[in-house]
């Protein structure tokens, strides 16, 4: 396996931080461990040679035969024309005339 840059205790803090978590001072040892368990493992997988195996894109296309395979058919994407913003503004509890205003739901 290669050598890989361990999770600090600074980086779980600011990890956490920005995931808006509060992690306890007993958890965060725990999610070190768990983080760099998890770098691990992409490290391993990264060493494997994956020279000859197709990208797959689009997992759609596999949901697509399988859908097929039962009869079933997926709904062709076609371009429609959105909802009309004026007529959906009229309607909104509160607006700006642009956006829709909402209650603020994560303090910091």
């Amino acid at each position: 396996m290669s050598k890989q840059a361990d999770v600090t205790i600074e980086d779980v803090r600011r990890v956490a931080e920005l995931a808006n978590l509060e992690l306890t001072a007993e958890e965060e040892p725990r999610m070190q461990r768990d983080l760099n368990a998890i770098l691990g493992h992409i490290a391993q997988l990264n060493e494997l040679d994956t020279t000859g195996v197709p990208a797959m894109a689009q997992v759609g296309e596999m949901l697509g035969n399988l859908a097929y395979n039962r009869g079933e058919t997926l709904r062709v994407d076609t371009v429609r024309p959105s909802v009309d913003r004026a007529a959906v503004m009229a309607v909104a509890p509160e607006t700006d005339g642009r956006f829709f205003k909402v209650p603020k739901v994560i303090e910091r």
